[in-house]
């Protein structure tokens, strides 16, 4: 599961941010980040759960396409998932998901090819229909780049350079800030901020922001507070407290904020997930997972906090919920994107091969896994080149 241009992304915010003249402390070398997770990754929500997956062929040849499927709550059985891909759109650049509440959603397609925007559809019926008509800059190569405030139809969106606000839910857009003016924030130079990974809503509606931070033991997540960008993440371990630290994934979900943080680096690289508690600020962090070198390929959340991660190698892990400790899961099925976590510690592992997604499933006592649904993609190939 190959991304096109991973490490790039990684490298053109990280450079666009030292060519605006960010400064780090005297003597001290900044720490490559940790590249972030494929776009690939799943969404829950009350009244279903989504999910986007790559498929077709080579990205090279413009003949990967990306695809969102939909299961609807309740839904069970071999035909539980569906595909209600937005029609008529370019998608080679990859899919982001904002949800708004209820059965709606509003999709974002990442710039490619020709295309430097990015076109925001919109469903209110779980993919059935779909609204097309506003756009938003070309969003950034991060599975977090698009967001939904709890409760409306703000959205915040992360693109090279800037941090975007609508109001209108995206027919017109004002910049927040430049990523520049956030790593010249008081709060960006405690963190050495090298670069933004993320945009979020807070539960309360508060723009939030994460990042990578170059000076150790600092978890980059920041509020918008009064105009001013304030330290919002957790406080982290002394386990952690030598190392560089960048959010993976912000999202708020639940009525709580959720986070994927990567501490350190090569095989001494630990993943910790934090969550806040429903109704305060306060954050909870799990265990730390070593991933002995292992690159953290797509993360998704789940009900009630649980979290899935696709390791490189075929590796999976996941959490039932913020109380528990990481599970290794049997070795993943050849082409898993992404984990869907459910209830009672199923989880559902999202593959593709070419045109065909299978659904496999494994329990918390299996040891392999059941395959469950297959659904056949019309692909076009050779349509984008």
């Amino acid at each position: 599961m190959k991304r096109r241009g991973l490490a790039a992304s990684v490298i053109l915010v990280v450079a666009a941010l030292a060519a605006c003249g960010t400064q780090q402390s005297h003597g001290t070398v900044a720490a490559a980040a940790a590249p972030p997770p494929s776009l690939a990754l799943s969404l829950d929500s009350a009244a279903g759960t989504w999910a986007t997956v790559q498929m077709g062929g080579s990205a090279a040849d413009y003949n990967n396409f990306w695809q969102l499927f939909v299961r609807p709550a309740g839904a069970s059985g071999a035909d539980s998932w569906r595909l209600v891909t937005p029609p008529g759109m370019a998608d080679n650049g990859g899919l982001l998901l904002a949800s708004t509440g209820g059965r709606s959603l509003v999709t974002g397609f990442r710039p490619s090819q020709l295309i430097t925007f990015s076109p925001l559809i919109s469903t209110s019926d779980n993919g059935a229909h779909w609204a097309t008509g506003s756009a938003a800059g070309g969003l950034s190569d991060v599975p977090d780049a698009l967001a939904a405030a709890p409760g409306s139809g703000d959205l915040i969106a992360l693109v090279p350079g800037a941090i975007e606000l609508s109001r209108t839910g995206g027919s017109a857009w004002t910049t927040v800030a430049r990523a520049q003016s956030v790593a010249d924030s008081a709060a960006g130079r405690v963190c050495g901020l090298s670069g933004l990974t993320a945009v979020a809503f807070s539960p309360a509606g508060i723009p939030t922001v994460a990042g990578a931070c170059t000076k150790p033991g600092t978890a980059g997540i920041f509020a918008l507070d009064a105009g001013q960008w304030q330290a919002a993440g957790p406080a982290l371990p002394a386990s952690l407290a030598g190392q560089p630290v960048t959010v993976l994934r912000l999202t708020t979900s639940g009525g709580r904020q959720l986070a994927l943080l990567s501490a350190g680096a090569g095989s001494a690289a630990t993943v910790v997930a934090a969550w806040t508690a429903i109704g305060s600020g306060r954050w909870q962090l799990s265990p730390g997972l070593r991933t002995g070198g292992k690159q953290v390929l797509s993360a998704s959340f789940g009900p009630g906090g649980a979290a899935g991660l696709v390791l490189s190698g075929g590796h999976g892990e996941v959490l039932a919920d913020p109380g528990s400790t990481w599970r290794q899961l049997p070795a993943l099925p050849s082409g898993s994107q992404v984990l869907v976590i459910g209830a009672g510690g199923q989880v559902e592992a999202l593959a593709s091969h070419g045109s065909v997604l299978t659904v496999w499933a494994t329990g918390p006592a299996s040891s392999g896994w059941a395959r469950e649904q297959a659904i056949n993609v019309p692909i076009q190939y050779g349509s984008s080149s």
